[in-house]
Order: C-alpha cells, then structure tokens, then sequence
C-alpha cells in the first residue's frame, strides 16, 4: 500500500513532465511583440504571420507598393501566435498569409495536437475580423539529409500528414489554402537543396519564388 501511495502522488508529475513545450515568451519573442505593438495600424495591411521562415522574408522589398507588414518571429509556435493575435488583428487586415507549424513538430507535437491549436487559430481570425481574407500556407518540405539533429521530429511524412489536416481546416471554414509545399519540393519530396540553408531555413533568393507563386495566383494578392 506505501508503494502505490508513493506511484499515486507522483503520478502528476510523470504525466506533466511528458506533455509537449508549448512555451514561447522568450526574450527574442517579447522585443518583437514589443516592437509590433509600438508600430501604428495602417489601412488595408496584408500581414505574413509565421516564425523564423517568415521573420527572414523581406516581405515590403518583393512586394513593392503593398501595405504588407512583417510578424515572423524566429522560434514561433502556434501558441505564440494565439497569443499575440490580438496585436495581429487590431487594424483589421485585408490579408493574413499564415505559416506555422514545424516548431511545434519540432518539440515533437503529434499532428493532430498541431492541427487542433492551428484550428483555434483559424477561428479567432474569422471571427475577430470576419472581412480579413485569410490564407493558410502548407508547411514547407525539409531537405532531411541537411537538417541538424535537433530537428529529428521534423520529417517529410509528418508534414505532409499536417498539410492534409491544413487543407481540410481551410475548407471546414472556407478560407483558402495555399500549396507552397509544392513550390519548394522536388520530385523526392524533399526541400530542394538550392533553396535551402540548413535543410529547413530559405535562401534569399528563395522568397523571390515564394511571392512570384503568390503574384501568378492573382486571387491570392490584391
């Protein structure tokens, strides 16, 4: 009976010691927070919303004459993102281009756990700001062989398994998706190698691909 009393009161903290990080308030996180609340609401703003992927886009230089405005933050989860949508949605953007989702795979988020909070992002945009025209961009393919070991709960199938769940999202509440996983793959399913830095991160060059698909699928860029 001592022993089961002892397994009984531990039993708690086993089970929070295997749940899945979903923090995200580091410091990198708050200066960015910081400095997106401090910048003022302009009109008709088309937003990129994402982690690292999207923070190194040079969004305004490729999209000259767009209101467009950057909220990448580097390390970003959908967490985060849930917690800073207010600041997102505050001047009720014409657009939100969202991508996120692999640093959540990262920590070794099941699929369905990442769909599920993805989910809850996609409603309190249509709800928050209904005129906003939302696009959810499929999760971009890694190159397996070039990434770190940090990344090992990052693979191909898993984020092709995340994107079918993204497509039926954007169905269930009729926004659009945007199939960027086909722009960057090759015929293997891997990131191609040209495009990449790490097997994860872009080249430069490669966002110039990323918003020449945009701009040829005129219904997604106003």
């Amino acid at each position: 009976m001592r022993k089961l009393f002892m397994l009984m009161c531990c039993l708690p903290f086993a089970v929070q010691a295997q749940q899945a990080d979903t923090s995200y308030n580091n410091s990198h996180y708050r200066q960015r927070l910081a400095y997106f609340r401090q910048m003022p609401d302009r009109k008709s703003e088309i937003v990129f919303l994402g982690n690292s992927i999207t923070e190194a886009g040079e969004w305004q230089e490729l999209m000259p004459g767009k209101n467009v405005i950057n909220r990448g933050i580097s390390g970003d989860v959908t967490y985060g993102v849930k917690a800073r949508l207010d600041e997102v949605l505050s001047s009720k953007p014409a657009q939100v281009f969202l991508l996120i989702g692999v640093n959540d795979m990262k920590r070794g988020h099941a699929v369905n756990v990442i769909a599920n909070s993805y989910k809850e992002i996609v409603e309190r945009i249509v709800t928050t700001s209904p005129k906003t025209k939302l696009y959810l961009q499929s999760v971009l393919p890694v190159n397996e062989k070039l990434l770190q070991a940090i990344y090992k709960e990052v693979t191909n199938e898993k984020i092709r398994a995340l994107n079918m769940q993204l497509q039926s999202i954007a169905a269930q509440y009729k926004v659009t998706y945007v199939d960027l996983h086909r722009v960057f793959a090759t015929a293997g399913g891997q990131l191609d190698s040209a495009a990449t830095t790490d097997g994860l991160h872009l080249q430069a060059t490669a966002y110039i691909k990323w918003v020449d698909y945009l701009k040829q699928q005129k219904k997604y860029l106003r």
